[in-house]
C-alpha cells in the first residue's frame, strides 16, 4: 500500500485546483501547470485538502497512487512558492555570463560554451561564478540546472567544475611519492 499516496494535500492559500476528467490544473500566483492523470487514479478536492485513491487494489494503481500525489504535491509548491537551483563555477577563469535568454559558460575549454534558456525558467546572475535557476515547474528547472552542471561536471583531484551552491564534492588524494 502506498503511504505517499495516502497522504492528504493541503492547497495554499491563493491556489485553485481544478480536476476535469483525466486533468489536474493548478493555478496560482506564480503561474499555472497542468497534468493528465492516468485513469487507475482519482484526484478528489474537498475544502482545501486534496486527495488521490486508486480506483482498484493493485500494483500499478499502488504505484501510480504514490506518484500522482508526489507531482500534484511538486505543482502546489511551484506555483504558490517556485524552485530556485543555484549553481557554482569553481576554477581559476571559470564564469557565468548571462545574456537576454542565453547563459555563456567559461569552464576552461578553448570557447565558451552558450545554453539556451528554456520557456518558463528565469536565469539571474548572483556574481560571475553564481547563477541562480528559478521557475515554477520542478522537473524543468532541475533538468536545465543539471545539464549546465554537465558541461563540466566537478572532479575529484581539485574540485573544480560547475557544482550546485550546497553539493559536497569528495576529495580524492593524488598520487603518493614512493
Amino acid at each position: 500500500m502506498s503511504r505517499i499516496g495516502n497522504r492528504n494535500l493541503v492547497i495554499p492559500q491563493g491556489v485553485t485546483v481544478t480536476t476535469n476528467n483525466s486533468q489536474v490544473t493548478v493555478k496560482g500566483p506564480k503561474g499555472e501547470l497542468s497534468i493528465n492523470v492516468s485513469n487507475l487514479i482519482e484526484v478528489n478536492v474537498d475544502d482545501n485538502i486534496l486527495k488521490t485513491t486508486m480506483k482498484n487494489e493493485n500494483k500499478e494503481s499502488n504505484i501510480m497512487q504514490g506518484t500522482t500525489n508526489s507531482l500534484i504535491n511538486n505543482m502546489l509548491i511551484g506555483v504558490s512558492k517556485g524552485f530556485t537551483k543555484n549553481l557554482e563555477a569553481v576554477g581559476v577563469g571559470y564564469k557565468f555570463n548571462v545574456q537576454g535568454n542565453k547563459i555563456i559558460v567559461n569552464a576552461g575549454y578553448s570557447h565558451p560554451v552558450e545554453v539556451i534558456v528554456p520557456d518558463g525558467i528565469k536565469a539571474e546572475l548572483i556574481n560571475n561564478t553564481e547563477i541562480s535557476i528559478t521557475g515554477i515547474d520542478k522537473q524543468k528547472v532541475s533538468e536545465f540546472a543539471a545539464n549546465i552542471r554537465k558541461i563540466r561536471e566537478p572532479e575529484p583531484y581539485k574540485g573544480k567544475g560547475i557544482r550546485y551552491k550546497d553539493e559536497y564534492v569528495r576529495r580524492k588524494e593524488g598520487k603518493k611519492a614512493a
